[in-house]
């Protein structure tokens, strides 16, 4: 009788081992693959339809691979959270931007970004939220930060693992690589000219309007200019550093 029990007792055990294994794998297929595919598409589809609004020739492509971050939180101003988020700092920089409304609307595609080293083309967006622009696939814009071609520090957030993962290859961006930025009235060139492999969530002088870090003090700038900050998560599937990659504004070409 014990060793029915027994034996009872292990089927019992592997029966509910096997479930969780099934359940386990379809949570990570769906992060892995069903999320990335869903945020491309999205994001596809938004890169399209900010190409026919300024009347130019529509991408025959979805964007392309990339990288965002892990799991996290909406960025508020002044708080780290979220994927590829750090701290947002107190200041902006004081010039308007010239081709677009000072303060797009919040989660509202206006820009595309595309790096060709990396094979990526993606919706930028206003804020750094979850919900409604980093799981979308889509590049999120700091809010307290310059806007494209402005002076100061144009600063990106985007997923690096899941969710359409714009941000994934970042990390292979070297000095000289070209970087673009589309509105509907200007296409603004920055050339990458610096990197810093790991900092704290909390480092916020890499997006500051001239950006340095707070905690390797060697990196980031010393003067006022025109910037690009790229920030994502590091190291992959893991949300405990931030990836950044800077960039200077190289040419301006209006529509």
């Amino acid at each position: 009788m014990r060793r029915r029990l027994l034996v009872r007792a292990l089927w019992g055990f592997a029966e509910v081992a096997v479930s969780l294994g099934v359940v386990l794998l379809l949570l990570v297929a769906h992060q892995l693959w069903w999320t990335n595919r869903l945020a491309r598409d999205d994001a596809g589809r938004t890169v399209q339809a900010l190409e026919r609004e300024w009347g130019v020739p529509v991408s025959p492509s979805v964007p392309g691979p990339g990288a965002g971050a892990g799991p996290g939180a909406g960025v508020a101003p002044g708080a780290a959270s979220g994927p590829g988020a750090v701290a947002v700092p107190g200041s902006s920089s004081s010039a308007a931007p010239s081709d677009q409304p000072p303060f797009p609307r919040w989660d509202q595609a206006y820009a595309v970004l595309r790096i060709p080293r990396i094979g990526l083309t993606a919706p930028v967006a206003e804020g750094t939220g979850k919900g409604g622009v980093l799981d979308r696939g889509y590049v999120g814009h700091y809010t307290r930060t310059a806007q494209a071609g402005q002076a100061g520090n144009f600063a990106l957030a985007g997923h690096r693992n899941t969710h359409g993962e714009p941000f994934r290859r970042i990390d292979r961006l070297r000095r000289g690589d070209r970087i673009t930025v589309e509105t509907r009235d200007a296409v603004y060139t920055y050339t990458v000219d610096k990197s810093l492999a790991r900092t704290a969530p909390s480092d916020s002088g890499v997006i500051a309007p001239v950006p340095r870090s707070g905690i390797t003090t060697s990196a980031g700038y010393g003067e006022p200019g025109y910037y690009l900050t790229l920030t994502t998560c590091t190291p992959e599937f893991s949300s405990r550093y931030r990836l950044v990659v800077w960039g200077k504004l190289t040419a301006m070409r209006p529509r």
